[in-house]
């Protein structure tokens, strides 16, 4: 990482960065944060990727409920956000940050309707696979609480984590075109939004006999 494709910015996006990554077509993001129940565990960083290779990491403070720059951003209609389960990425943007993201592409949905010759859809292998690139994945159970301090490691991590989803966007949906599945993947990222409002009402099996 360069001092040019890297920043970290304190609560939210400045007006300066907002305004260059609402010039991009699609935007790749990941949050960390202290656990996996969205009700419980707090947020505490969330990481962008423009299509320039831009990064840009946030450390979200503890008891802060809003930013309205990175809203603005993640609620921008013409701007597809990717993520690598974004079931859970947009769970803890909304119950944090109250960001009702929109438009979404999965990188994991994609990935299970297009590989389905393997069973190893977390990003680390999607990545191997499409891009060659092997993902150091050894900070990613560590203690994201502490933001003003977080260690080179968390931050190349988290930064790995949003580098690569644009170009494996791409390339997956190569694939499901190819494989006529490219319309049920888009039905599958429209109804997000529904099941992360079943999921934080805490509703289980609701589709179940």
């Amino acid at each position: 990482m360069t001092l040019q494709d890297f920043q970290v910015s304190d609560r939210d996006l400045s007006d300066e960065i907002l305004a260059e990554y609402l010039k991009s077509p699609a935007i790749a993001v990941d949050t960390e944060t202290m656990g996996l129940l969205p009700g419980r565990d707090r947020l505490c960083l969330v990481q962008l990727c423009n299509p320039e290779g831009q990064v840009t990491a946030i450390r979200i403070a503890r008891g802060q409920t809003v930013a309205p720059n990175l809203k603005v951003l993640m609620e921008a209609t013409d701007i597809v956000k990717v993520f690598h389960f974004a079931r859970f990425d947009i769970a803890t943007l909304r119950q944090n940050l109250d960001i009702i993201v929109q438009p979404i592409f999965c990188t994991k949905i994609a990935s299970k309707l297009a590989r389905t010759y393997t069973n190893r859809h977390g990003l680390k292998d999607v990545v191997l696979e499409l891009e060659k690139v092997e993902l150091d994945k050894s900070s990613q159970c560590s203690d994201w609480g502490n933001a003003s301090n977080l260690s080179d490691a968390q931050l190349s991590y988290a930064a790995n984590d949003v580098r690569y989803l644009l170009s494996v966007r791409e390339k997956l949906t190569t694939m499901l075109e190819r494989e006529e599945r490219w319309q049920v993947a888009q039905e599958c990222f429209q109804v997000l939004p529904t099941i992360v409002t079943l999921d934080l009402l805490q509703f289980k099996d609701l589709f179940e006999h």
